[in-house]
């Protein structure tokens, strides 16, 4: 699913590469704190080569590798507030939130 310079990071394509960020979201707030811990830190250094990568084509342009790239980082957005912040997977005062977003960036 992802390019093959990014092969140790196919693990977390299936769950992760999600096209929208309302399923990012879900995802997100499913998951234990161990497994968005492990995501965080196999994705964290790999971030600004990623972007490098999806850079190289127009956005509207990309090929399916870079697109789930691209849907990977968006995840791991997410993912860093509850584990550089928050140490907990739901915002703090918020349990039983939702997210829902009208509108969001593509791809």
């Amino acid at each position: 699913m992802l390019p093959s310079q990014f092969a140790e990071l196919e693990r977390f394509a299936p769950t992760w590469c999600l096209a929208t960020e309302n399923e990012r979201w879900n995802q997100r707030m499913s998951s234990s704190m161990d497994e968005l811990r492990e995501l965080y830190d196999a994705t964290l250094p790999r971030v600004p080569e990623a972007m490098a990568y999806c850079d190289k084509f127009a956005l509207d342009d990309l090929p399916e590798d870079a697109v789930n790239l691209l849907r990977l980082v968006y995840s791991f957005v997410l993912v860093s507030f509850a584990v550089e912040l928050w140490g907990q997977t739901y915002p703090p005062d918020t349990r039983g939130t939702d997210f829902v977003r009208l509108s969001e960036p593509l791809p």
